[in-house]
């Protein structure tokens, strides 16, 4: 659960069952939190713990992401848990340039339903899985990947090498725009005027209509979306591709958020830890992990950005499960798996044969990441090749083998485009280029 002017479920929402003891507090536009220093404006998302919404801070006169959690011991433990790492967060980057989400305040406010811990965070805008979506699913221009790459990483190498903290969970949905792709949904570009008291009438009415119409809207969507997929099938649409939308004027800078499942590199608590998709194989075979894994996952989501594509998709199959399906896939583009790393883990056996192949996945078809990018998404030959460059080392199967943050920052595929960026003036950019020389890295070979 983020702080996104579009974070949680973008398809339902929370339901009504969770609002009960101990779990979500019911809130309505103008309701006041800390003693009426915040001012509920709208919701903007919810996560299986929480709900996030737009307010108003009547102390600083700035809009903030005010993140709600369910009031029962565990969401409130796992809350605490969350408000320590974000605290040393902020204490470590008072000039809050570090690529990462920064926690305002923090409070407990007592409703119906308990006692709910609420996190006042800066207000961000689109989560970059919208950004992708926006782009229809095309994938960004390589000089867009770029400068998100070195926003990420230079969260990342703060994360890292300065606090000690792995994020365990990174991926497209947890990092976000510093603003929104659409101006009208920010509060300050589109000029709205903050709500301070509850509109007139029926004080649950509004809520409620809301509710019900965006219910009624989805629904009009998904069946015009239906009724489009069937006349294309059927031959119906011609030229049925839609046109590529420009990302120009849209400011990609943008920072890691949601840190529920981070943890100190010196203090892991999960074992299973990373969204699917994004799983380093260590996490699959239960080796042990640490900063890497989040490397891992930053490979993934940058493969995602160039393309529009995931990485990794694996699916369960006749005889073998998501597991080792993404462990094949994994070898499949990276070559086979040394076979210590392969028989090295807690569940290694569940999957390899003390040769280190996979026991039930025989055939695989491998085809290198630079020839991926040609054949299937149609990269030239020089695009492909310097993005490769970059991304496979990353992807090692050995863990200490990949590059850090700090590193992956000196890359030559990141400063490709740099002199031809900074002639368009790209103020996002600049930002990013400070970050980098703030950083003063010296990188050994």
């Amino acid at each position: 659960m983020s702080c996104s002017s579009s974070s949680g479920s973008e398809e339902e929402d929370e339901g009504v069952e969770s609002y009960r003891k101990g779990g979500y507090h019911a809130v309505r536009v103008s309701d006041s939190f800390a003693g009426g220093r915040y001012i509920a404006q709208r919701k903007l998302g919810w996560g299986e713990f929480s709900t996030v919404w737009l307010a108003y801070d009547t102390k600083s006169s700035s809009y903030v992401a005010l993140k709600i959690q369910k009031s029962a011991p565990q969401f409130a433990q796992a809350a605490l848990h969350e408000i320590e790492l974000l605290s040393a967060i902020a204490d470590g980057d008072p000039t809050n340039s570090k690529g990462v989400v920064r926690l305002v305040d923090q409070f407990k406010h007592t409703g119906p339903n308990g006692q709910h811990l609420c996190m006042v965070l800066e207000f961000l805008g689109d989560s970059l899985l919208r950004l992708i979506k926006y782009n229809r699913y095309k994938g960004l221009e390589l000089s867009k990947v770029r400068e998100i790459c070195k926003c990420i990483l230079i969260g990342l190498d703060y994360l890292h090498r300065e606090l000690g903290i792995i994020h365990t969970d990174l991926k497209p949905e947890n990092i976000l725009l510093v603003s929104t792709i659409d101006p009208a949904k920010d509060p300050i570009r589109s000029g709205c005027t903050p709500i301070l008291e509850r509109p007139e009438g029926n004080p649950n009415g509004g809520v409620i209509m809301n509710v019900i119409e965006k219910k009624l809207k989805r629904r009009a969507r998904r069946v015009v979306a239906r009724i489009s997929e069937r006349r294309a099938s059927m031959g119906g649409v011609v030229g049925n591709s839609k046109p590529e939308r420009s990302l120009n004027g849209i400011n990609v800078s943008c920072k890691v958020v949601d840190f529920g499942n981070a943890c100190w590199a010196d203090k892991q608590f999960a074992e299973e830890i990373q969204t699917r998709q994004y799983r380093a194989p260590e996490v699959v075979l239960r080796s042990g992990y640490s900063f890497s894994v989040d490397m891992w996952s930053f490979a993934c989501t940058a493969f995602e950005l160039a393309t529009g594509e995931m990485l990794f998709t694996p699916k369960g199959g006749h005889g073998f499960n998501e597991d080792e399906d993404h462990l094949a896939l994994m070898m499949e583009l990276l070559g086979k798996m040394p076979r210590k790393i392969a028989i090295g883990g807690a569940r290694s056996k569940d999957y390899f044969d003390r040769h280190g192949d996979l026991k039930r996945i025989r055939r695989l078809k491998y085809l290198p990441l630079d020839q991926l990018l040609v054949d299937k998404f149609k990269f030239s030959d020089t695009d492909a090749r310097l993005f490769s460059e970059f991304l496979v080392p990353i992807l090692d199967f050995a863990p200490e083998k990949r590059p850090t943050a700090q590193q992956c920052l000196q890359h030559p595929w990141l400063n490709i485009d740099l002199t031809q960026n900074e002639e368009k003036n790209e103020p996002s950019l600049e930002k990013v280029g400070v970050g980098i020389s703030n950083l003063k890295i010296k990188v050994g070979k």
